[in-house]
């Protein structure tokens, strides 16, 4: 097949959101991950709604990224369907309500962690053959927002998970999968209105402006 593949995971809102429907309507064929069922159909007919001439497909994909079962059958079925990946761009994460550090909820904690940490290192695992065999790429964003106050539990995870982007990186520099770490403008979205409340959003990037910026990079 000549259509090129995407996996989007947390597609449902945001960037992730914009980034499935634009390279959609660029051609691509896009697998939307995501546990917001809602979100997920609102992307699929904001695509079809678009009626552009050689727009690609979605495959909705209604699951929970910390069930690893799940994420098995899913790279499974992709590598029997398309054969592999040409890109894989990771924007599933889970924000925790804002406390100081001393305070952070252990149960929280262990949420984060297993989301925003243990699933995205998983997904690597998943991911990285279907990419090789796609000779595709793979798309970390990375967050200024970890280094605010009240955000300790967001930012300890989401950093150990852009270390351990950067470790696959450089361990794949010569081998491939490509893998870049971009950090996206600042957005109006759900995300950054937890670590800034009551901000001027205004100013603030729109998702859509921000994910064909990103798009132009691969």
């Amino acid at each position: 097949m000549t259509q090129k593949t995407a996996l989007i995971t947390g597609a449902s809102r945001g960037l992730g959101y914009a980034l499935a429907e634009q390279l959609a309507l660029q051609g691509w064929n896009v697998v939307a991950l995501a546990r917001t069922v809602g979100g997920l159909e609102a992307l699929d007919d904001q695509v079809k709604s678009a009626k552009l001439p050689g727009a690609g497909t979605l495959t909705l994909a209604p699951m929970d990224i910390t069930n690893e079962d799940a994420m098995r059958h899913l790279c499974r079925s992709i590598h029997d369907r398309w054969g592999g990946l040409q890109l894989w761009v990771h924007t599933a994460v889970h924000v925790t309500a804002l406390s100081p550090a001393p305070s952070v909820d252990m149960k929280d904690l262990d949420k984060s962690i297993a989301t925003n940490l243990r699933a995205a290192s998983f997904m690597v695992t998943m991911v990285d053959p279907l990419l090789r065999a796609g000779n595709g790429t793979a798309m970390f964003l990375d967050d200024p927002a970890t280094a605010q106050r009240y955000s300790a539990t967001y930012g300890m995870t989401k950093a150990a998970q852009m270390q351990m982007a950067r470790n696959w990186q450089a361990e794949t520099v010569k081998t491939g999968p490509r893998v870049l770490i971009e950090t996206p403008s600042p957005m109006a979205t759900a995300t950054r209105a937890r670590h800034y409340p009551g901000e001027d959003r205004s100013p603030l990037a729109d998702p859509r402006t921000e994910a064909l910026r990103l798009i132009s990079l691969l």
